[in-house]
């Protein structure tokens, strides 16, 4: 008989999830509101990265690359701020769900300004997913214990709403980052 490996899950429900999110904001464990300011800023700091990258390549001045290698330093600091335990590849796809966000919300941003209101729409609830998904992985909030299909998007029989993982943690995040609170 064959073992599988099972990774425990930390949260069984939304309604814990909200709970252990507020547990960890009133322990004063995390500054969500600063902490959603430094991942747009580490956001930034990769597209800074690639604007580097390709304006080296196109110019064929090794200079750009020298700046790259600076903000990468800058960026991988910070990103050590919010990434504070991780296994396997959790560094990188962090990293990735950030700059897939920032790049989907940039692709929203030019269809919205060309008039596709319905294609930013979606591109903007793409671009949250990934972000939810980000921090979902990095407050250790997505666990995969007992996943198995069940129907639609369900994560339990219990699942009334059928909005899979990412709506989860969509409608988490909206409720846990208030960028607003000072």
């Amino acid at each position: 008989m064959k073992r599988k490996h099972m990774v425990k899950n930390p949260v069984k429900d939304f309604n814990q999830l909200v709970e252990k999110v507020d547990n960890m904001k009133k322990k004063d464990k995390m500054d969500l509101s600063s902490d959603q300011d430094l991942s747009v800023a580490i956001m930034n700091l990769v597209s800074i990265e690639e604007h580097f990258f390709f304006t080296g390549v196109k110019t064929g001045k090794t200079r750009y690359y020298i700046l790259l290698k600076q903000v990468r330093e800058i960026r991988k600091s910070l990103l050590k701020r919010i990434i504070k335990n991780y296994e396997g590849e959790v560094w990188c796809i962090s990293k990735h769900l950030l700059a897939a966000s920032m790049r989907l919300m940039e692709v929203g941003t030019k269809q919205l300004g060309m008039g596709n209101k319905k294609t930013a729409r979606d591109l903007f609830t793409k671009s949250f997913d990934l972000y939810s998904l980000f921090w979902g992985l990095n407050m250790n909030l997505v666990g995969v214990d007992g996943v198995k299909k069940i129907g639609g998007k369900q994560l339990s029989k219990r699942d009334k709403g059928k909005q899979g993982v990412m709506g989860k943690m969509r409608d988490l995040i909206k409720k846990a980052i208030d960028c607003c609170l000072e």
